[in-house]
């Protein structure tokens, strides 16, 4: 059996955010890893939680104002 871990999946994840690629993420943990990520790298990205999962939506400068 396979096991990914959360800290690399974090990663991944922070890295299609930082290209301008909307990400996805089911587990709680990995959310919150994903967001703590998010501020220490100080992107700008839209949260859109549903009751399944969280979709991550990155910004761009121009429409953050």
């Amino acid at each position: 059996m396979l096991v990914i871990h959360q800290s690399r999946l974090r990663d991944e994840k922070v890295a299609q955010l930082k290209e301008g690629k909307i990400a996805y993420a089911e587990s709680a943990e990995l959310i919150r890893l994903i967001k703590r990520g998010i501020q220490r790298e100080n992107l700008l990205v839209h949260y859109d939680q549903t009751n399944t999962g969280c979709w991550f939506i990155p910004l761009n400068e121009a429409k953050s104002s």
